[in-house]
């Protein structure tokens, strides 16, 4: 579906890196598997047409056109950092809407967003510290809450994570061919 939007390989290998991320969080947080990794390996459908703040927005409209579960658009439109607020909202000019994760589906793909720079996992503070450089510091307070949040319901700090998978984890594709 994502080659299928337009995205380039690079935004494929980013869904598959923070797909692998949520299912290590999947491992000991209860939720609904299948939906978290569709949401995961679809989150960033948007950027096949836009790399703005948008591209949430326009995804979850994509995702809606594609006759998806209303939950995976949700998801789609709810994983930018830890949730925009009205506020965000207004300042940013998206569209009117709700755009905070409130399953725990919702935060963990939106977490696991939160630990993958570009392909690589990292520690939940680089993207509190990039929110911090640009002056969003209650963006920056919302990752680190929802990142407590989901520490206490997997049992040890989300940041173990990186140890676990590592900064580059194999990527597996849906038939078990491996992606680089």
């Amino acid at each position: 579906m994502l080659r299928d939007a337009g995205c380039t390989k690079r935004v494929i290998i980013h869904c598959c890196t923070v797909r692998t991320v949520a299912e290590q969080m999947m491992k000991r947080i209860d939720c609904d598997r299948e939906l978290v990794a569709a949401g995961a390996l679809l989150h960033d459908i948007g950027r096949a047409t836009d790399h703005s703040i948008m591209h949430a927005n326009i995804g979850a409209e994509m995702v809606r056109k594609l006759s998806l579960p209303e939950e995976i658009e949700n998801i789609v439109r709810k994983h930018t950092g830890a949730g925009l607020d009205d506020q965000d909202v207004k300042e940013m000019g998206l569209p009117p809407g709700d755009y905070m994760p409130r399953t725990v589906e919702e935060k963990i793909v939106a977490h696991s967003d939160n630990m993958v720079s570009d392909n690589i996992v990292v520690p939940h503070t680089h993207s509190v510290d990039k929110l911090m450089t640009k002056g969003a510091v209650r963006g920056a307070e919302r990752v680190d809450r929802l990142h407590l949040e989901l520490s206490k319901l997997y049992g040890e700090d989300l940041d173990v994570i990186v140890q676990i998978i590592g900064e580059h984890p194999r990527l597996v594709g849906p038939c078990g061919k491996e992606i680089r």
